[in-house]
Formats: C-alpha cells, sequence, structure tokens
C-alpha cells in the first residue's frame, strides 16, 4: 500500500512576526520554522497504517530549498521517500499548488492521499479538497480516526456540537487529518541516520510543465490593531449588571 503525505513547512507559532518591505507577506529573517501542526497528525497516522498493513509512506512538499528540513525531520520519523517541488510559495496560490502535486502524483498512484485539515499560516483549508478534485479522488475532510478494511477505509469525522459521522470510501481515496487524532512519535538517533539516505526527489514547476497562474492575490498583510476602549455604565446596580452582561455577551462574546 503506498501513502503519500503531503507537507507545508509554516512559521514556528512562537516566531516574532514583521511585515516585509513589500507590505505582502511577512519577513522571514528572524522566522523559526517547523511542520505544519495537521501535517504533522497526517504524517503519523500514516505510518501507522504502514505498521499495520505495510506498504510505504511518502511525503510530498511543495516550497523553497529550507523545506528539505520538514522532509528530513519526516523521514527520520519513518517515511520511506520523498518528492520535494522546489518552489516559492508566494507565487502560487491554493489551485495552483493543489496542481503542481496532482502532477507529481500522477506516475505515482498512490492508495491513500493524506493532508493536513489546514495550515497554521494561512489556514485555507482548501489544498487536500482541490487536489481530490483535481486527481477525481472521493474524500474527506476533518478525519479523526481511519480504519482499513478489504480494500476499502472507514473514517471518522468531526462534526460540530461534538457529533461525528462514520464515512466508507473506496481506495484510492484523499482525507484532510485534524490535529489530535494521535500522539505524535519523535524521531529517533537511528531514523535521523536513515534519513540522510533516504531518496528525496526535486522537481519544478518547469520540469512538471505547470505554470504559475494566481486567481487570489494577497495584497497587503498588516498587524491588527490593539486599541483600549473605556465605557462607564451607569444606572442602578441592577441597570448596570444588566448592561454589562449584555456587553460580555455581544460585544466580548465571552458569555
Amino acid at each position: 500500500m503506498k501513502i503519500v503525505v503531503a507537507l507545508k513547512q509554516v512559521p514556528g507559532r512562537d516566531s516574532l512576526l514583521r511585515v516585509d518591505a513589500s507590505l505582502r507577506w511577512i519577513s522571514e529573517a528572524d522566522l523559526t520554522l517547523e511542520t505544519n501542526e495537521p501535517d504533522a497528525y497526517a504524517l503519523e497516522e500514516a505510518l501507522q497504517l504502514k505498521e499495520q498493513h505495510g506498504g510505504e509512506v511518502v511525503v510530498l512538499s511543495v516550497g523553497p530549498a529550507r523545506v528539505a528540513q520538514a522532509i528530513r525531520g519526516a523521514l527520520a520519523k519513518g517515511a520511506d521517500r520523498a518528492i520535494h517541488i522546489e518552489e516559492d510559495l508566494n507565487e502560487w496560490d491554493t489551485l495552483g499548488i493543489a496542481q503542481l502535486m496532482a502532477r507529481a502524483l500522477e506516475p505515482e498512484k498512490p492508495d491513500l492521499i493524506l493532508t493536513g485539515l489546514q495550515s497554521d499560516d494561512l489556514g485555507y483549508g482548501q489544498t487536500g479538497v482541490v487536489l481530490a478534485e483535481l486527481l477525481s479522488l472521493p474524500h474527506a475532510t476533518i478525519i479523526m480516526q481511519v480504519e482499513l478494511q478489504n480494500g476499502a477505509l472507514r473514517a471518522k469525522r468531526e462534526q460540530e456540537g461534538g457529533w461525528f459521522q462514520y464515512l466508507e470510501l473506496p481506495l484510492p481515496a484523499l482525507l484532510t487529518i485534524q490535529s489530535g487524532i494521535s500522539k505524535l512519535r519523535y524521531a529517533t538517533l537511528m531514523g535521523i541516520k536513515r534519513a540522510q539516505t533516504k531518496e528525496v526527489r526535486k522537481l519544478t514547476a518547469a520540469g512538471l510543465g505547470v505554470k504559475p497562474a494566481r486567481s487570489v492575490e494577497i495584497r497587503r498583510v498588516y498587524l491588527p490593531r490593539h486599541e483600549r476602549e473605556t465605557e462607564m455604565l451607569e444606572g442602578s446596580p441592577r441597570q448596570v449588571a444588566a448592561k454589562l452582561v449584555e456587553r460580555l455577551k455581544f460585544t466580548a462574546r465571552v458569555l
């Protein structure tokens, strides 16, 4: 069984964010970078499925040369090989990235593709489902559990209000994985050593025959403003209490 895991490198949550000179993205000069958290859970699920059913796990990533660090981390945890499409993500939108992935996966013919539910930096939550559409694969999102049964899969899908939905999908298929689906493993010293010898196939958009085309463009990025406002509530204690509750419900939205 061949499982492909889409992996993205994103700014660390504790990074100090500064807008770059173009005002269209954040400066990467002082960033710490890490594997996107939902993608890390997708990788863990793939590794567990491999341990249960055999096969191989292939990591697929789009991004500049620095993404090699995240790829090596995935290989150290147990992925068998990787495909790195070396492109600047700022030149591509969700559709373009999915097109790159789809073209790279054409010769692979995976049985299962796992992606994170969304990225921690942009949070669109679209790449996985767009990729499934381009590959004409059945798909499901917000997955909390995966079981393989007789050439098909059974998935547990999270819904609102604490409800869950159970789905059965034929293979091949694509699932977007929710964070917290399982406990993440650490790379062992032996795994880190083995990762140095594992195959990382490098591709480019030109080699894949895909040209950059943006249907969505980020025109400006800015930090949110923090403003303080003081409002004096007047009236009797009962009236002040009622006004306070109203503002906590509808303005602050903490009740």
